[in-house]
């Protein structure tokens, strides 16, 4: 199994109430349904004011790196992901388990 974890940052300026935010926090919290490869899925927005903090978190979980490839290059993740270009940046760790 390989555990894809994904933390975003707003960029400057921008809040999570804004309309393009929430629809771009949608399209993640529908994401992990629509993809077949997605075995494990879960996100939300971080609950946490340290300095440090990222503000959207992505926890999920694919069978191999094939199923990595093919969920990455999904429509539907592309089209998620293109939402957020928008407004934020973001990390990413994929290790297996």
């Amino acid at each position: 199994m390989i555990r894809h974890l994904v933390l975003f940052k707003l960029n400057e300026g921008v809040t999570r109430d804004e309309a393009r935010v929430i629809a771009g926090a949608k399209a993640f919290e529908e994401l992990g349904g629509q993809v077949p490869e997605v075995e494990f899925w879960e996100c939300a927005w971080n609950i946490s004011d340290r300095p440090i903090a990222y503000d959207f978190a992505i926890n999920s979980a694919v069978a191999d790196r094939a199923a990595l490839q093919r969920y990455l290059d999904h429509p539907v993740h592309r089209a998620a992901v293109a939402q957020w270009r928008e407004f934020a940046t973001w990390v990413i760790a994929d290790y297996e388990f």
